[in-house]
C-alpha cells in the first residue's frame, strides 16, 4: 500500500504540473544541468576590508591542472584522462593477525616470495638454520642464547621480553598458503630451555613465549616491509608446490551432497567464509559462531551498513518491509565443522534438512570463487 501510494502522489504531481515551463522547461527546476559548467567563468579573488584578518581555506575539492578556463579558445576539446592515484606498494601488504592466543602474519604475495624474505630475516637477525624444508614451507633454528643474535635483535627482544636472557631459545617457522589466492600466512613457534641445558624440548602447537613469538612477528613486518620496498628474489623450489595450491575444494560427502573443504584452521576458514558471502552479495541475517553457522538469504543482496535509501526511495516505498521479504525469502544455513587440520563448509535448510544439491554447489561455487 506504501508503494502504491508514493506511485498515486507521482501520477498527481505529473498531472498538475504538466505543460508548465517552471518545472520542465530551459529554467525549469528539473532541467538539465550537465551542461552548466560549460559556461564557468573565472572571477577574481574576494577582496576583504582593510584591518580585516583571514586565514586562508584550501579548497575541500582542489581543481586539477590542465582544466581549460576562460582563455581556452571556446568550442570542442578534448578532456584530459586524470592522473592515476599514487599507492603505496606497502601499503597493507603484510599485516599481523590475532585470534584468541594464536598471532600469525598475512602477506599480500605467494609463499615461494615469502619464503627467501623470511628467510633472510632470520639469518640476518643471527639465528642459525639447522633445517629448512621449502617444499613444506618450513624452517627452524638451532638453540641459542640472546646473546648470540645480532645486536639489534638482542637488544630489541630483550627489551620486550621477559627473562629472555635466561634461556636458550629455538624458532620454527611454517609459511602457508593463505586461504585467499595469491596470499601467505606465516606462523612463527618458539620453543625454550634453561640455558645449558641438553634437554630436546620440543614444538608444540601453540608457543611457551606468546611474547617472544609476537615480538618476532612484529620484527618481521617491519622487514618484509622494507624488503618490498627494494625488490626481493622467488624461491623456485617453492613455487614448485605452492604456486598453485589446493587448499580449496570442491567435493561430495558418501551421500552425494557438496562439500567445500578448505585447507585452514577454524579461526581462518570462518573469517574467510564471511567475507567471501559479502563479496558475493550474499544476505548474512545472523551468526553463531559458536556453532560455526552463517544464516544466509539467497533472494537477497548483501546488506551494506553505509547505504541507505534516497530520497525517491524514501518517497515511493522502494525499501522492502519486513512482510515482503519474509514472504520471498530463501532461508539456508551455511555451517562450518573442523574435520582434523581442515574445515567442511556444507548448506542446509535446517538442522535436520541438507538444502538440495544445486542450491549448495551455487552457494558453495560463490564461496569458492570469491576466496580466489
Amino acid at each position: 500500500m506504501k508503494r502504491l501510494a508514493g506511485f498515486s502522489a507521482l501520477a498527481l504531481i505529473i498531472t498538475s504540473t504538466s505543460g508548465c515551463g517552471w518545472l520542465w522547461g530551459d529554467d525549469g527546476y528539473f532541467r538539465d544541468r550537465g551542461g552548466d559548467y560549460l559556461g564557468a567563468r573565472q572571477t577574481a579573488p574576494m577582496q576583504l576590508p582593510e584591518g580585516v584578518q583571514s586565514k586562508r581555506l584550501d579548497p575541500l575539492l582542489p581543481v586539477p591542472q590542465q582544466v581549460a578556463n576562460s582563455t581556452a579558445v571556446e568550442g570542442e576539446f578534448e578532456v584530459p584522462r586524470p592522473q592515476a592515484m599514487a599507492i603505496r606498494a606497502d601499503a597493507s601488504e603484510f599485516s599481523l593477525q590475532k585470534s584468541g592466543d594464536s598471532s600469525w602474519l598475512v602477506a599480500q604475495r605467494v609463499p615461494a616470495e615469502v619464503w627467501p624474505m623470511a628467510r633472510q630475516f632470520f639469518e640476518d637477525s643471527g639465528f642459525r638454520i639447522v633445517d629448512e624444508r621449502p617444499q613444506t614451507g618450513e624452517f627452524s633454528t638451532a638453540w641459542q642464547r640472546i646473546d648470540e643474535l645480532s645486536t639489534v635483535m638482542a637488544r630489541r627482544l630483550g627489551a620486550r621480553v621477559a627473562n629472555v636472557d635466561s634461556a636458550e631459545t629455538r624458532v620454527r617457522v611454517r609459511i602457508e598458503p593463505g586461504v585467499q589466492r595469491n596470499t601467505s600466512e606465516i606462523f612463527v613457534v618458539s620453543a625454550e630451555r634453561a640455558a645449558g641445558s641438553t634437554a630436546d624440548v620440543p614444538f608444540t602447537t601453540r608457543s611457551s613465549n606468546a611474547a617472544l613469538d609476537g615480538a618476532l612477528l612484529d620484527e618481521l613486518v617491519a622487514s618484509m616491509a622494507r624488503g618490498a620496498e627494494q625488490g626481493g628474489s622467488v624461491s623456485l623450489l617453492a613455487a614448485r608446490d605452492y604456486d598453485a595450491p589446493s587448499r580449496v575444494s570442491l567435493s561430495e560427502d558418501g551421500n552425494g551432497n557438496p562439500v567445500l573443504n578448505l585447507g585452514a584452521d577454524f579461526d581462518r576458514a570462518w573469517s574467510g567464509v564471511g567475507r567471501s558471502l559479502e563479496m558475493a552479495d550474499v544476505r548474512v541475517d545472523d551468526i553463531n559462531r559458536s556453532l560455526g553457522v552463517y544464516y544466509v538469504n539467497l533472494a537477497e543482496g548483501a546488506e551494506r551498513k553505509d547505504e541507505t535509501p534516497g530520497f525517491f526511495g524514501r518517497l515511493f516505498g522502494s525499501e522492502s518491509s519486513k512482510e515482503e521479504i519474509d514472504a520471498r525469502a530463501e532461508r539456508y544455513q551455511v555451517r562450518l565443522t573442523a574435520v582434523g587440520d581442515s574445515v567442511q563448509v556444507t548448506v542446509e535448510k535446517d538442522l535436520n534438512t541438507v538444502a538440495p544439491s544445486d542450491v549448495a554447489r551455487r552457494v558453495l561455487g560463490l564461496i569458492q570463487d570469491n576466496l580466489g
